[in-house]
């Protein structure tokens, strides 16, 4: 192989390698401004810049920063999740599974001040197709729908509701109160205490 061979072999491998390492830059740069400016004050240039990169680099990884800020929140959605999985243990009773989850949620903001907030707000963000991503808050709903709906064939709450309208309910209703838990500097475990024996009381059977 001559030279001239030798080196396109070794720049494209070089380039292979930093293909990775930029687009982790991007994501971390991406994530510490959507949390600290918002979607909409954060433009890609500062991404990139933030990153220690040129704005083009933004461009080799995603096609706009709709793109960007959906990967974000698909991110923050798996993150969550290792925390939910750890904190839900086979045969927990409603009551416990509230409790779990509540913790998860909780342990996750502290974790990680501010992803989530900034993960569930922008809810009528588009992905680049043009289709309607799906909001972080409509799917936390949805796994809530699924907590209620297994109480409901365990016989532990009252199985004349809808469980989806319910599981959107409680993630919103969660939500709020733990953004005036937040301003008020209420403690954690009587946030987690209250909303626990509120929805227990509220969906037991007729």
């Amino acid at each position: 192989m001559d030279s001239g061979a030798v080196n396109t072999v070794d720049a494209n491998a070089r380039r292979a390698r930093r293909k990775p390492e930029s687009l982790s830059k991007i994501k971390g740069a991406a994530r510490k401004l959507f949390v600290e400016r918002g979607y909409d004050a954060t433009r890609p240039q500062d991404i990139a810049r933030e990153a220690g990169l040129g704005h083009g680099t933004f461009y080799l990884h995603y096609p706009d920063k709709r793109a960007c800020f959906l990967a974000f929140v698909e991110e923050a959605r798996q993150e969550l999740d290792i925390y939910l999985r750890q904190a839900r243990q086979p045969g927990q009773d409603l009551e416990q599974a509230i409790t779990a989850t509540l913790n998860a949620i909780y342990d996750y903001c502290d974790a990680h001040p501010g992803v989530l907030r900034t993960a569930m707000t922008d809810a009528s963000v588009i992905d680049a197709g043009g289709h309607a991503g799906v909001p972080l808050m409509a799917r936390w709903g949805e796994e809530w729908g699924e907590i209620i709906r297994d109480a409901v064939a365990s016989g532990v709450v009252c199985d004349s509701y809808n469980v989806a309208i319910i599981g959107q309910a409680i993630a919103g209703a969660l939500h709020q109160a733990a953004l005036e838990c937040a301003r008020s500097q209420q403690c954690r475990k009587a946030l987690a205490d209250n909303i626990t024996r509120f929805l227990v009381r509220a969906l037991r059977p007729d």
